[in-house]
């Protein structure tokens, strides 16, 4: 379930009191963003192929490598929310506590998937605090706040294209926010210019809600090696409803298909818990109902759900485990449609 599926259960009580401790105390209008950031300086990427970075890691005690420096492809990337706090609408790009989180958390357990099929460029943002997700609406706080961010990651996009793409395929991914922002380039850039659409490997649009005609010529993946087109889930527990959902696109990672066939657990390639230690073969199975991919729980420990307290229903979603669930599934599919992607254009 995304955080905007979770804005609408913001109505109970009990939730409300509680997302007001993450509120901050003013609107957007009476804080003064931090300075935008500036591509050319490279501190102001989480992720450089031309560097050491958490982008380059692998999980311990497997046989993965990291193989940027001869991939042939690239990867914009694009973080999910990291920055909790209340003190501002937008992180600061000079708060290291929230970067080092960052590089500790999502570039390294989900950017990461990408290393084996394509050089790993993510932009460090001034991105929107989490409340912003329950205050959305037209105009609200939490909308100019998104708005800045996305700012700063059509900046980074633009730079990028200026001065590293080179015409190489591109893999546009995301997770959560990170997604939103991730859906708004693909509106952009690429679904009414047809010459950087032929460089689409596709794009991963993975914890956010997206609809399925969401682009006028991007469709979402049919199979496995499919390219310029995206692939779109929100993980939560098998047997749960939640209605709101019904009209957004799924697909599933283990078919890479989006008919509501169950893919058995023999299926998944193996998932990476937060630990990032190992390999858990056959973790879950999944299955596309409503919106939704249902998973079964798994058994392995450090797959966590995200909570938040007073509303039982989060309890149901894997947002925090969409990447983990189906870590080598992602890996192994990203390489195969970079793949599938050069024998088109041979």
């Amino acid at each position: 379930m995304t955080l905007i599926g979770w804005a609408a259960l913001a109505a109970s009580p009990l939730l409300s009191s509680c997302l007001k401790l993450l509120k901050p105390p003013h609107d957007f209008s009476h804080y003064t963003p931090s300075p935008a950031p500036s591509y050319a300086d490279s501190s102001n990427w989480a992720a450089l192929p031309t560097r050491p970075d958490a982008a380059d890691e692998v999980p311990r005690k497997t046989a993965l490598r990291d193989q940027q420096a001869t991939a042939a492809a690239d990867v914009f990337f694009v973080h999910p929310t990291t920055y909790y706090w209340r003190k501002a609408w937008n992180a600061s790009l000079s708060n290291r506590r929230v970067n080092r989180f960052t590089d500790r958390s999502t570039i390294r357990k989900q950017a990461s998937v990408f290393n084996a099929a394509a050089r790993i460029y993510a932009p460090r943002y001034r991105q929107a605090t989490l409340y912003s997700f329950f205050d959305s609406t037209a105009n609200t706080s939490g909308t100019q706040a998104l708005n800045l961010a996305y700012t700063d990651v059509r900046a980074a996009f633009q730079y990028y294209l200026a001065h590293h793409n080179q015409g190489r395929p591109i893999i546009i991914a995301g997770h959560s926010q990170g997604t939103d922002h991730a859906t708004r380039l693909l509106h952009e850039f690429f679904d009414n210019d047809p010459k950087l659409r032929r460089q689409l490997v596709a794009a991963y649009l993975i914890g956010f809600k997206v609809r399925p005609r969401e682009y006028q010529t991007i469709r979402v993946c049919q199979d496995s090696l499919e390219t310029g087109c995206f692939v779109t889930y929100n993980s939560v527990a098998t047997g749960n409803e939640f209605p709101l959902f019904q009209s957004y696109a799924v697909t599933n990672p283990l078919t890479w298909t989006t008919d509501t066939r169950l893919a058995p657990a023999r299926l998944n390639r193996g998932g990476v818990s937060q630990r990032f230690k190992r390999i858990d073969p056959h973790v879950t199975d999944a299955q596309i109902h409503d919106g939704l991919l249902w998973v079964t729980p798994p058994k392995p420990g450090g797959y966590p759900r995200f909570l938040l307290p007073g509303e039982f229903i989060l309890r149901h979603s894997f947002h925090i485990a969409d990447y983990g669930l189906f870590y080598m599934n992602l890996r192994e599919n990203a390489q195969a449609r970079v793949r599938a992607w050069q024998r088109t254009r041979r």
